[in-house]
């Protein structure tokens, strides 16, 4: 059992190796990028990684107050979800009615991994791996359809 401050100093030891190992990974448009913070462009978007005791995973969130525009988005994600499966693989889990205790009702999709534990040191080296990798094949996917996500948003 970790401390509070122990706890603390985990994860920031952890994202701050995380951070210096993407500094060197440009972006598919060939830009510098910030993925500890992946910017979407795209108002009520977020791309969010986590790591815990239950697992890794990068999450895809549409979070529009908005219904209307949510359900667009949403819409045209799933006609693009050939394209995206085959940037990420398959085992993404497409979810249309996700809620959490900050917002009501929201679209996710969720590459994960339920087999690393962020508590095991050990397991520390994988789950950067998955989560460089997850965030690498997003990214070129994600660089290629932005632009259409942003103008149905508006």
């Amino acid at each position: 059992m970790y401390t509070k401050e122990e706890l603390r100093q985990l994860r920031t030891d952890f994202w701050n190796q995380f951070k210096v190992k993407m500094q060197k990974v440009k972006s598919s448009n060939g830009r510098r990028m910030n993925w500890l913070a992946y910017p979407s462009e795209v108002k009520d978007i977020y791309i969010r990684i986590d790591a815990d005791g239950k697992g890794a995973r990068l999450t895809f969130d549409i979070q529009g107050k908005d219904e209307g525009v949510r359900q667009i988005l949403w819409e045209q994600l799933q006609e693009l979800k050939v394209v995206l499966e085959s940037e990420m693989g398959p085992e993404g889990v497409w979810i249309e009615r996700a809620s959490s205790s900050s917002v009501s009702e929201f679209n996710r999709i969720i590459w994960e991994r339920n087999d690393l534990n962020f508590f095991k040191q050990e397991d520390h080296p994988e789950i950067q791996r998955f989560l460089a990798d997850r965030l690498i094949h997003f990214d070129a996917f994600y660089q290629e359809f932005k632009d259409i996500l942003i103008n149905l948003a508006m």
